[in-house]
This record gives C-alpha cells, structure tokens and sequence, in this order.
C-alpha cells in the first residue's frame, strides 16, 4: 500500500440496543468469523423462526404437509420481492449448485452439444457442465478470463468461445474464487442474438446486489439466499423466462409434477422447506436493523479496509506487492495475493483454511488462480475492522513463515 493510500476503517454495525451485530448471531466467539462469502451465517431470529416452523411441522405432520405448497408460494412471494423479480419466475431450490443442476437435466442438444464456461467457474457448476456435455456427446469449451481483465475485455474472450455448436453458456455472475464480476448482461444478449440459451450462476448475488436480474438478458439464473441474504441455508432461487422455462422441473417428482413452472416446486413431498419459509425472517432482519442499502455500503468499506491493512501487513513482511488486480471488482469481497507457495491449487487453499481455522482460530477463505493463492476477504454486517487487524497483526506473520518453510 502506497504512502497516499490511507486505510480507513468504517465505524461498526450496532444493534438498536447499541450492542455489537454479532450479538444478533450464534457464532462462536473463539473463532473469528471472517469469510461469510462460503457458507453464510444465520441470525438468531431466523434460527429461532426455523425452529418454531419445525416444531409446527413435527407437532401436525399430516396438517402441515398438505399446507405447505401454499406457505411456499407466500414465501417466494417476499423473496421475489427483495430480488425484484417476479415470483411466478421464481422457484425455490437448495442451492445455486442445485439450480445449475436443474436447468442441466431439463436441456436437450439442439446442436453440437457444446458448453462454453470460463476458467473463473464454481467448480460444482462446471463439474455439471462436463456432465451434461458428455451426455451429449459433446464438449465443454472453457473461455480463459485474465483476472484483470476489464468489462470488454471479459465479454471478448467469452463470446470467442461460442459457435455453430455451442448449445448453452454457463457463466458466473460474482465469481467465487476470484472475487470479480462478469458481464452477463452483455453476453446474455450476445448469446441471445445467436440463440443459444444462457444460465447465470448468482450464488454471491443475492444481499450483494441490489437488483441482480435487473437487466437480465439470459433464461436461466440461480443464486443463494443463505449466503450474503443470511437466509437459513438450503435457500435458493432459480428464475427462469421464456419458452425453455417450461422444461423445467424439480429432480424430484412430486404430486405437483402436473402443475406448471414454478408451482410443481412447491411440492416436494417430505423434505423439510424450513429452511425456505424463514428465509424472509432474515431478510426483514438486516432491513428492519440497518436497510440493506446501508448494510452493503458498510460491507464494502469494510471489505476494502480489510484488504488493505492485510494487504500492507504481507508486504511489510514479503517486500513484494499483494495486491491483486480484479477487472470487474464486486461489493462486499477483496483478494490479496497470498506469499509464494501458499495455495496455489484448489487442494493447497482449502488446506490453508483448515490449518488456519485449526490452529489460529480464524475462519477465512483461501482461493487460487492461475497458480497463484490469495486470500478471499469478505465482510457482513458483524464484522467489524478489528477482526481484520487482527487477521494483519497475528495470522500474516505466521502465513508469512509457513511460505516460507515450503520454499526451504
């Protein structure tokens, strides 16, 4: 971090009682709580709105199940309104991955049975991709994304990859290893031009973005609710549009097969839809609290803060430069560039997360790319800047020393 680059750290979130915003958590208070972009974390008051839903369920199972359609229709309803879609658009899914999984069984080959992805891909996505490719006899085509490549330069190595054969593209709204976004909006249109349908992975958009299907130009988008939402996880949407919508159904064949898209996801025999009908519990929290207009603001202060003082606090010690240049950064997450020899594979950062979760009582995200580690910051309300001074102060120093105990 340069002389002129000052740090400025946001005030932190309070509760209406002028307690911290992670009193209105569960979290455990020997760990520090800093990578919500993975599995998210639920506020008490949808924990205790989940367990009074299954309460209700376990007292009158033969009531509850035969009702359940209609309190989920209500339910996607309120989520429809915080993504600012329609909810006749909307089903309900475990989760993005889910989503992804959904749109792969319900397409057929039209052409060559080409899939184009990118190398910026989650990898459950891209693994159905391949999936379905081989099931059509057909290939998966992976458009090669500079991290720091800017809007144009992004929407021109994906579209190069999309032919004569290219049945589907497959592309990240909010990349999760990389912590950028995508052009979807303007691929989306290309891919529409060429008509060749298109599905969006939102998993990080939901609570992100105000409006992730604001200019939507795509049939297919899937994103998760229990990530920056909060919602209790196993809370997803999938929005489908236009006519391959009606392809569309649920892995799991229900009473409700007959009923048209999305209601037949609405009946999914006895899974437990908790999960979704306290989802708009959390949801309610964060605006009633802060509004969500204010809570992403100080998410991405708080982001940005982070990823400096960390990033300062490797270079002091490394001399070398962390920061990593994101074309298209996103609200809410950064990345630093982690020392030589630190998770530079898949394998070697989810290591790293375990170590230092194990040994440094931190929850972090550790990603690659291109061979290189980074450290994947991201912020939610309960942060606050000192949980990152300390990542700075007291794991830097020790990740420092462990690169350099590989490098021996």
């Amino acid at each position: 971090m340069s002389e002129t680059e000052v740090a400025v750290a946001p005030h932190p979130l309070l509760l209406p009682d002028g307690r911290l915003a992670i009193e209105a958590w569960s979290l455990d208070p020997a760990l520090r709580h800093l990578n919500h972009g993975s599995f998210g974390a639920v506020p008490l008051v949808a924990q205790e709105r989940q367990a009074a839903l299954r309460a209700e369920m376990e007292r009158a199972p033969v009531v509850w199940f035969p009702e359940l359609p209609e309190r989920l229709a209500a339910a996607r309803d309120a989520l429809a309104g915080f993504l600012r879609v329609d909810a006749g658009d909307l089903a309900l899914v475990p989760n993005a991955s889910a989503g992804a999984s959904v749109v792969y069984d319900a397409l057929e080959r039209r052409r060559g049975g080409e899939i184009v992805v990118t190398d910026h891909g989650y990898g459950a996505v891209t693994m159905g991709a391949e999936r379905l490719a081989r099931r059509w006899g057909g290939r998966v085509r992976t458009a090669r994304v500079p991290l720091g490549a800017d809007e144009d330069e992004a929407y021109e190595a994906v579209v190069a990859e999309i032919g004569e054969a290219t049945d589907l593209v497959v592309i990240d709204q909010i990349t999760s290893a990389t912590a950028r976004r995508l052009p979807v909006e303007r691929i989306g249109a290309e891919a529409r031009r060429r008509g060749v349908p298109m599905l969006v992975d939102g998993a990080h958009a939901p609570g992100l973005l105000a409006a992730p299907l604001a200019d939507a130009t795509y049939e297919f988008w899937t994103g998760n609710l229990h990530k920056w939402g909060c919602a209790p996880r196993g809370t997803a949407a999938l929005i489908a549009r236009g006519p391959l919508r009606d392809l569309i159904h649920p892995l799991i064949d229900s009473w409700g097969a007959g009923q048209p898209y999305p209601d037949r996801f609405d009946h999914q025999g006895t899974l437990d839809a908790t999960s979704y009908l306290a989802a708009p519990t959390s949801l309610a929290f964060v605006e009633r609290t802060w509004g969500w207009s204010a809570a992403r603001r100080y998410m991405d202060r708080l982001a940005d803060y982070a990823g400096r003082v960390i990033g300062a606090a490797f270079e002091v010690l490394t001399g070398e430069d962390s920061r990593a240049d994101v074309g298209m950064p996103v609200p809410g997450m950064r990345l630093v560039r982690l020392p030589d020899g630190l998770g530079r594979s898949r394998t070697e950062a989810d290591a790293l997360r375990d170590r230092v979760a194990r040994e440094l009582a931190v929850e972090a995200a550790f990603t690659s790319f291109g061979g290189t580690g980074y450290l994947r910051v991201s912020a939610h309300v309960y942060n606050t800047p000192a949980d990152y001074e300390y990542f700075a102060e007291r794991c830097v120093p020790v990740l420092d020393e462990w690169a350099k105990e590989l490098g021996r």
